[in-house]
């Protein structure tokens, strides 16, 4: 359940007169009836960067009617959809520390706010909001007779209201992503060269020929920019206003990675003429770019001093004003460093895409959460307080060999293109790998290449080396999946990308083994053994089958569908076996029933919770902050945030569930 504070309690009052639909919860509808519940930080004084789950689509506005700018942000997907309000409580200048959200209602990709006319209008693909602020988004009424005005099939399609011709008639315009060329997945060359197409990002207009009480739309024309039609990559997300101060309405675009494009008007107001595009630029004199990419900008003068900032949502769910700095040279707007708005704390979350362990990172006897996310970093939150219920920590992005960590795809590192170049996908486990005593960290990430970072501090004061890859003693070549353009260096291990490569004493020989994916999808277990004195770990073997002695493969896809699974190995229900638990819903209970034949037959139970947190995926690990000696729930989601089972509240499944039945008889 949400838990208000006294101050909250006025903002929520406010919220649930103004729109008559507040709902119980920051992050969705069913959180009270389920037993997995979201992790909170549990302490009062702490601020950390406003955010909504995963995607950001900002629309800022005085939704409260008290003079200052408030953010209604838009979040489309799970598990934390919904439309959420934050108040701005006033007195904190441009970067007020706003109140966490508060859901109003449903949330909306492509959704949009057109200030006209006086009004804040709330547009969708082909329809608007009606009286929002009474009726929330219950109800909406069409505005055009498609919702898609492109020939192509579109991944993004953002409409607004403005007066784009200057003839005081409310038009339309309509952003449009389309990823035709794009294909998406697998278009590589053995050199890492990108064989499809871009992504494509056009605007267009439609002109109202009626009048602003009756709309009637002319055909639709593509805005055009130095004699061609406006194409930026993806995601367009246009919005027009005058940013040199002339008169004239100018625009500027987004795009789905991380950079905006401005097209000044050389024309005049009724007469609209844009020039070629160029990359907005700061202060400073270098190209404003944003830290991660989905980026969604919205235009309105935010600071009140006459110039017209941008709001910019992004893909990890933050909200950042870019400050237009009153700056014109040689007619473009220069801006200011993002800046990332700030909110009081209250659930614990990193990014987007969460892939939490606990452990005590720092030595002294309570477990902490080490994570990644799609952003590349790794992260700490430091438990402050231990007991049941930890007081945690503003989350830390760690660092190797001095140096923030971030793995990103780069131009090639994603089978998925070039589009995903600020994406890393870090997955993760901790634990002593070169049997120093001292906690280490193994990684996994986008390029589906295992790293080692040793720890080479001490046991209270963690200091992570330059990541080293993990090598395996393979008989011949290292082996890769079949899709992936480059090969292995030396004795590398490269698998499956953003998976988990959990290290683990899985065979009870105080050393520490691996158990992830193979090349393949194949669940497997790469052991540990001393040669020499030295440690070596060996190829893998799929010991882990199913109830009929199949190997069990994790994920058969290939390319951008294969990996993706996120595991953890504990015993589960205490019975002295390891067990896996595997991202699904929440996290599926695989339960190691016996040992046959040297193989460890695992049953695939069911899920440990109702609740629904994915339609991606899911990382599971397990806590024990109570000390009852059972392991609990931890879940990293989509939306970044953190959700907690303790083992008690998991559902409970009969004898016959969790036993391995004999197997069949091959035909």
């Amino acid at each position: 359940m949400f838990i208000f504070s006294t101050r909250q309690f006025g903002h929520t009052l406010l919220a649930a007169v103004l729109t008559g639909c507040l709902t119980a919860g920051a992050q969705g509808g069913d959180e009270a009836t389920t037993g997995l519940q979201q992790l909170r930080f549990g302490n009062p004084s702490l601020t950390v960067d406003l955010a909504v789950g995963l995607w950001a689509w900002p629309m800022p506005m005085d939704y409260d009617g008290d003079g200052d700018l408030d953010l209604l942000m838009s979040c489309p997907d799970l598990p934390s959809n919904g439309t959420y309000l934050f108040e701005n409580p006033g007195g904190g200048g441009t970067m007020p520390v706003f109140m966490p959200g508060v859901r109003l209602g449903k949330g909306h990709r492509n959704i949009s706010v057109s200030h006209v006319g006086g009004r804040d209008r709330i547009l969708i693909p082909g329809r608007e909001f009606v009286d929002f602020r009474k009726k929330g988004f219950a109800k909406s009424v069409p505005m055009f007779a498609k919702e898609n005005i492109h020939s192509n099939e579109v991944r993004n399609n953002q409409w607004s209201l403005l007066d784009y011709d200057g003839d005081d008639r409310i038009d339309l315009v309509v952003g449009v992503g389309d990823w035709t060329e794009y294909g998406w997945d697998n278009a590589y060359n053995a050199r890492g060269e990108w064989l499809n197409g871009p992504l494509h990002g056009y605007v267009y207009w439609l002109r109202n020929t009626g009048s602003n009480a009756m709309p009637v739309y002319a055909p639709k024309q593509l805005v055009e920019a130095g004699g061609e039609a406006v194409d930026v990559y993806g995601l367009p997300t246009p919005s027009f206003a005058d940013f040199d101060g002339d008169g004239d309405l100018d625009l500027v675009c987004g795009e789905f990675l991380d950079r905006l494009t401005y097209f000044e008007n050389a024309g005049s107001r009724t007469q609209p003429r844009y020039l070629a595009g160029q990359r907005l630029r700061q202060a400073n004199g270098g190209e404003l770019k944003m830290d991660l990419q989905m980026i969604v900008p919205t235009a309105v003068d935010w600071d009140g001093d006459g110039d017209v900032d941008l709001i910019i949502g992004q893909e990890d769910g933050r909200v950042a004003f870019v400050e237009h700095t009153g700056r014109v040279v040689d007619g473009a707007p220069l801006f200011v460093e993002p800046i990332f708005f700030r909110q009081e704390a209250a659930g614990v979350k990193f990014g987007a895409l969460s892939t939490p362990v606990a452990v005590d990172w720092d030595g002294d006897g309570d477990d902490d959460i080490v994570s990644g996310n799609t952003a590349g970093y790794i992260g700490l939150f430091e438990n402050l307080s231990g007991g049941a219920k930890p007081r945690w920590a503003a989350g830390r992005r760690l660092k190797a060999a001095g140096k923030v960590i971030r793995i990103q795809a780069g131009d090639n590192g994603s089978i998925q293109g070039p589009c995903e170049a600020k994406w890393g996908y870090t997955t993760l486990s901790v634990a002593d790998w070169d049997h120093d005593g001292l906690p280490d960290m193994l990684v996994n990430s986008i390029w589906g290449e295992v790293l080692w970072y040793r720890n080479m501090g001490s046991r209270t004061s963690p200091r992570l080396a330059a990541a080293r890859p993990i090598e395996v003693a393979w008989p011949s070549a290292p082996p890769k999946p079949k899709w992936c353009w480059w090969n292995p260096r030396g004795r590398q291990l490269v698998t499956q990308w953003r998976t988990t490569p959990v290290a683990v004493d899985f065979t009870g020989d105080r050393l520490v083994d691996l158990v992830m994916l193979d090349h393949e999808g194949y669940l497997a277990l790469f052991e540990r053994r001393r040669t020499g004195g030295k440690l070596e770990l060996l190829p893998p073997r799929r010991i882990f089958v199913d109830e009929d002695n199949r190997p069990i493969r994790l994920n058969p896809g290939s390319a951008g569908k294969s990996g993706r699974r996120k595991i953890a190995v504990a015993d589960w229900d205490g019975d002295g076996r390891l067990d896996v638990l595997v991202d699904s819903v929440n996290a599926d209970w695989w339960r190691n029933c016996e040992t046959r034949s040297g193989n460890i037959v695992l049953k695939r139970v069911g899920p440990l919770g109702q609740r629904q947190l994915a339609s991606h995926s899911t990382s599971p690990c397990v806590v024990d902050w109570d000390g009852n000696g059972k392991p609990d729930l931890l879940l990293g989601a989509e939306d970044g945030f953190f959700y907690h089972l303790p083992h008690d509240e998991a559902l409970a499944y009969p004898s016959k569930a969790k036993t391995a039945r004999p197997a069949r008889k091959s035909k």
